[in-house]
C-alpha cells in the first residue's frame, strides 16, 4: 500500500523539518510514495486518512498545569477545526501530544462533523511498557503476554491492570497472577514502574521517549487499520459514552478495546474488584479536573 506522508510543523522549524524529509528519502522505504513538509494546516489535513497529532506545548519549569492546558487548548482547537474543515470525514485521528487525553477531547469537540469514535489518544506506549515488565519478570517474550489494560489517563495516575492478563506458558495461556506468583508486585511495583516509566526515561537520557513512542504509534495505527486478533484487546484512549465500567460520559479515558473493520469497541464483562475500582476512579477524577479546566479555556479561545 503506497503511503503519502504529510509533515506539519510551525514556520520556524521548516528547515529542521526539511532535514527529516531528507532522512525519510534516504531510508528508501518500500511503501513511501511521497513526503510533503508544510506549515499549513490546510495542506497538512487536506483529505487525509490518518492524522497523528504528535506536537504539543511541553511543560516548562515553573509552569502550572492550568497554563499547560491553556496553551494546548489553543493548539488542539485549531487542529481540530482544521481537520473538521479539510480532512475526510472518515479520518482516524490519533493524539500523542501530552496531556494526550484532554488534548484529544479538545480536538474532538472542535471537529463536530467528524464522528467522535474516530478520535483516540495514545496509551499504547503504557500498554507496551506493562507487557514488557511482566515479560521481564517471567523471562518470556512480550508476545507471550496478552490483555494487560491501561485504564484512564496517560499520566502518573493511570492504572496498569494485570488482573485480566494472560501469559503463554507451556502451550497455554495462564492468568498473569498465577504465572507471576507475586501479588504484592503486581499491585505495587509493577503499577508504579509503568506509571513512572516516562519520567525514568527522561532522567536517564535527558529526553522523553522517542523510539518506544514511535513503535507504540505504529502499533496503535496498525490495529485501527487491520484490527486486533480474536480474543485479544489493547489499550486506547477513547470517548466514554455509555461505557460498561461506570466512567463518567464525555471523558477521553483509556479502556481495553477490540477493533474490527476500523471500529473499536470497549471490551465488556470484565470483573472489576475493589482495588481496581479505586484506581480507576482516581485517574477518572484527574481527567474530569483536566476537562473542566481545559473547557474553561476552550469556550473563550
Amino acid at each position: 500500500m503506497p503511503l503519502e506522508l504529510v509533515l506539519l510543523d510551525i514556520a520556524p522549524m521548516m528547515t529542521v523539518l526539511g532535514g527529516v524529509v531528507l532522512e525519510l528519502q534516504d531510508c528508501a522505504l518500500a511503501h513511501l510514495k511521497e513526503v510533503i513538509a508544510t506549515d499549513s494546516e490546510e495542506v497538512a489535513f487536506k483529505n487525509v486518512d490518518v492524522a497523528i497529532l504528535v506536537g504539543s506545548m511541553p511543560r516548562k519549569e515553573g509552569m502550572e498545569r492550568k497554563d499547560l492546558l491553556k496553551a494546548n487548548v489553543k493548539i488542539f482547537k485549531s487542529q481540530g477545526a482544521a481537520l473538521d474543515k479539510f480532512a475526510k470525514k472518515t479520518v482516524k485521528v490519533v493524539v500523542v501530544g501530552n496531556p494526550a487525553n484532554t488534548n484529544c477531547l479538545t480536538a474532538l469537540k472542535s471537529a463536530p462533523s467528524i464522528p467522535k469514535e474516530n478520535f483516540s489518544c495514545l496509551t499504547r506506549l503504557d500498554h507496551n511498557r506493562a507487557r514488557a515488565q511482566i515479560s521481564l519478570k517471567l523471562n518470556v517474550t512480550c508476545s507471550d503476554v496478552k490483555n494487560v489494560i491501561i485504564w484512564g489517563n496517560h499520566s502518573s495516575t493511570q492504572y496498569p491492570d494485570a488482573s485480566h492478563a494472560t501469559v503463554a506458558i507451556g502451550g497455554k495461556d495462564v492468568p498473569a497472577y498465577e504465572a507471576v506468583k507475586d501479588d504484592a508486585w503486581l499491585k505495587g511495583g509493577f503499577i508504579s514502574t509503568v506509571q513512572q516509566r516516562g519520567a525514568a526515561v527522561i532522567q536517564a537520557r535527558k529526553l522523553s521517549s522517542a523510539m518506544s513512542a514511535a513503535k507504540a504509534i505504529c502499533d496503535h495505527v496498525r490495529d485501527i487499520w487491520f484490527g486486533t486478533p480474536k480474543g485479544q484487546y489493547v489499550s486506547m484512549g477513547v470517548i466514554s459514552d455509555g461505557n460498561p465500567y461506570g466512567i463518567a460520559e464525555d471523558l477521553l479515558y483509556s479502556f481495553p478495546v477490540s477493533i474490527e473493520g476500523k471500529n473499536w469497541k470497549i471490551v465488556e464483562g470484565l470483573k472489576i474488584d475493589e482495588f481496581s475500582r479505586e484506581k480507576m476512579e482516581v485517574t477518572a477524577k484527574e481527567l474530569l479536573e483536566e476537562k473542566e479546566t481545559a473547557f474553561e479555556f476552550l469556550s473563550c479561545a
